[in-house]
C-alpha cells in the first residue's frame, strides 16, 4: 500500500509494520469526526490570533510521490550553520563544571523548552488517586504473573464539569521474592475499524517473546499507561482532559503546556503509585514509546528525574530529531492544526513568521536534559518504516548531547559519523540502532535490554529464576 499523507500519519500513530486495514466509519463516527476538526481548526486559529500570526509555512508531505514530498536527499538537510551550545549560558559564558550544569545551564534549557517548545506544566495540578480495579494471576507466554488494572482518579474538584481518569496496566512476575524493575510503555488506542495485518502464522518456528515476554524472562515486570485516557489527542481536546481540567475548560494561553507535556505528567503519577507497590523497584522504572509516544517518552525521560532509563522509538520531529535538519518531517507539520496540539503555542510561531533557525533550543538538548541517565534511540529502516521520522537527525540529536554526558562523567554515543543499518552503539550512556524492521520498536528491544543489563538490576531470586 502506498503510502498517501492521511494513512502515513495513521501509520505513525500505530505500533504496528506493513499495511493496515481500515473498516468503513459508521455515521455517527463521521458526524463526531468532523465536529472534532472543526473544533480543533478553530482553537488552532485561535492559538493563531493570540500570538498575532495570519499565515503559517506548510509543511512538506510525507508522501514520496506528492510533488511537495518531504526532503530525503542528505545533501539538502543540513540547510542551518549552527546548532545551539548546550554548555554555553545566555550571557555567552561556558559551562565547565557539574554544579554550573545544575544550577545555571540546565535551566536555562529547561526554560526554553517550557516557553517555546513543549509549554509549562502548571504550578499545581491535581491530586491523583489510585484504585486496584482487578488483580489477578494469569500467565504471558508461559511466564506467571500478577496483573493489575488500575485507574487513578484526578481530583476534579475544583471544576466538576470535567472528569478525568488516568488507565494504567502492572504486570510483574507472580513468583518474585522482592520488587521488580518495571518498563513503563505508552499504549496506543486503535480506532474503531482498524485491524492490524498479521503476518503470516509459522508452522515450524516458534513465536518470538512479545516485548513484554522478554522482561519477563529477566524477572522485570511492565506497564501499560494510556495517555489518551487523560489527555486526548487532538486540539479539540485541549479543553478537556487533564489541560482542559486545570485550565477549567477554558483554552490555553501561548505558553501553557500540551499533550506531550501533559502525558507525561500522567506518567510521573503512574510512578506516584509505583512508589506505594510493594511488587515494583520503584528507582528502576524505564520508559518507552514509539512515534508520537516517543516524543512523549523522550518529554518525560527529560522532566521526570526519577525515571531511571528511556528507550525512544522512532521519535521523530518534536522527539529527538534535529528541528533544524531539513529532512523528513519538519517543525511546520508539527505546527499545523494536526499536530499543534503536543506542544506549546509558541510553537506555532516557528513555521511563520520565525524559522526552525529561531528556536533556542533544540533537539539534542532534549537529550542533554536526560543526562547522565542512559537513552537508547531507536529507528526502523529507511526502506521499510520510510524516511519521515529521519534517523540521522535523532541519531544526531544523541551525538550533540554527548558534551553534557561527558561534562557529568558519563559516555556519549561516541561518533558523529552515522552508523550503517543494525550497527549497535551502545558502548556509552547514549545508545543509537537502526534496525531493518518498520515503524516499531520490535526489532531493537533485545539490543535495548542488552543495553539495559548495565544499569538495572534484579534483586534476590527472581533474578536467578529469569522470572519463573
Amino acid at each position: 500500500m502506498r503510502k498517501t499523507p492521511l494513512i502515513y500519519g495513521l501509520l505513525l500513530a500505530m505500533p504496528i509494520v506493513g499495511q493496515a486495514q481500515f473498516g468503513p466509519r459508521t455515521p455517527e463516527q463521521d458526524s463526531l469526526f468532523a465536529r472534532q476538526q472543526r473544533k480543533t481548526q478553530a482553537d488552532h486559529r485561535a492559538m493563531m490570533a493570540a500570538l498575532n500570526i495570519k499565515e503559517l509555512r506548510p509543511g512538506p508531505s510525507g508522501n514520496p510521490q506528492a510533488p511537495n514530498a518531504a526532503n530525503v536527499d542528505e545533501s539538502k538537510a543540513t540547510t542551518y550553520t549552527a546548532l545551539p551550545d548546550p554548555l554555553t549560558l545566555k550571557n555567552g559564558k561556558k559551562v565547565t563544571t557539574a554544579k554550573e550544569w545544575w544550577q545555571k545551564r540546565r535551566p536555562e534549557i529547561v526554560e526554553d523548552f517550557d516557553r517555546e517548545v513543549y509549554g509549562r506544566m502548571p504550578a499545581n495540578t491535581p491530586k491523583v488517586t489510585w484504585e486496584v480495579v482487578s488483580s489477578i494471576d494469569t500467565v504471558n507466554g508461559g511466564y506467571p504473573i500478577k496483573l493489575k488494572q488500575l485507574v487513578g482518579h484526578v481530583d476534579n474538584s475544583a471544576y466538576p464539569a470535567i472528569k478525568v481518569d488516568i488507565e494504567l496496566t502492572l504486570a510483574t512476575p507472580a513468583r518474585a521474592t522482592g520488587p521488580v524493575p518495571v518498563m513503563m510503555s505508552y499504549g496506543f488506542r486503535f480506532p474503531a475499524g482498524f485491524r492490524p495485518q498479521q503476518p503470516p502464522a509459522s508452522t515450524t518456528a516458534p513465536a518470538p517473546l512479545t516485548w513484554q515476554q522478554q522482561l519477563l524472562a529477566k524477572g522485570w515486570g511492565y506497564a501499560v499507561i494510556y495517555p489518551t485516557s487523560y489527555q486526548a489527542d487532538n486540539g479539540a481536546g485541549l479543553t478537556e482532559g487533564i489541560i482542559g481540567l486545570v485550565n477549567k475548560g477554558q483554552p490555553r494561553k501561548p505558553d501553557d503546556w500540551g499533550a506531550l507535556r501533559a502525558w507525561a505528567w500522567g506518567a510521573s503519577r503512574a510512578l506516584d503509585y509505583f512508589e506505594t507497590d510493594k511488587a515494583v523497584d520503584a528507582k528502576q522504572v524505564g520508559i518507552e514509546g514509539l512515534s508520537r509516544y516517543g516524543k512523549a517518552a523522550a518529554v518525560t525521560m527529560a522532566y521526570e528525574p526519577r525515571i531511571a532509563i528511556g528507550f525512544i522509538g522512532s521519535s521523530g520531529e518534536g522527539g529527538v530529531k534535529i528541528h533544524r535538519r531539513t529532512f523528513g518531517e519538519q517543525v511546520e507539520n508539527v505546527a499545523s492544526s494536526a499536530e499543534y496540539h503536543w506542544m506549546a503555542g509558541n510553537f506555532i510561531k516557528y513555521a511563520g513568521p520565525l524559522t526552525p533557525n529561531d528556536l533556542p533550543v533544540d533537539a539534542h538538548e532534549l537529550v542533554a536534559l536526560c543526562a547522565p541517565r542512559p537513552v537508547f534511540i531507536s529507528s526502523g529502516s529507511p526502506k521499510v518504516e520510510g524516511q519521515w521520522v529521519d534517523a540521522k537527525g535523532m541519531f544526531l540529536g544523541g551525538a550533540y548531547a554527548g558534551p553534557v554526558y561527558e561534562l557529568l562523567g558519563k559516555k556519549g554515543l561516541g561518533t558523529m559519523e552515522f552508523p550503517p543499518i543494525e550497527t549497535a552503539l551502545v558502548d556509552g550512556d547514549v545508545a543509537f540502532r537502526q534496525h531493518s524492521g518498520g515503524h516499531t520498536t520490535g526489532p531493537n528491544w533485545p539490543t535495548f535490554l542488552q543495553f539495559a543489563d548495565r544499569y538495572v538490576r534484579v534483586k534476590g531470586e527472581t533474578a536467578k529464576r529469569g522470572g519463573k
